[in-house]
């Protein structure tokens, strides 16, 4: 990969990484790719997932930094869909 392929593609915003990660896989996937086209296909798609992956927990930081409760900082796990907001955390007149 070339240095300005890398550079384009660490800039790539979260959303843009994800499709083009998608774009691989469905490449992969179709099965008819030579296998040296295929390997440089995964490269690229493990480049792509760990840089989703790393944009994903830098989020999840800042998220667990702004989420503060009497004083101190805490870190609550996500909600999933099947989980109700803890209500608390968002009741002002908690302690």
């Amino acid at each position: 990969m070339a240095k300005a392929e890398a550079a384009e593609e660490s800039a790539l915003p979260f959303e843009a990484a994800l499709a083009k990660l998608e774009e691989v896989v469905d490449r992969l996937e179709q099965g008819d790719l030579e296998l040296e086209a295929s390997l440089v296909a995964f490269e690229e798609g493990v480049r792509l997932s760990r840089r989703c992956a790393s944009q994903l927990d830098s989020a999840e930081q800042r998220i667990e930094v702004l989420m503060r409760e009497g004083g101190e900082w805490l870190k609550r796990p996500f909600a999933t869909e099947d989980a109700e907001p803890d209500e608390e955390l968002f009741d002002e007149e908690a302690d």
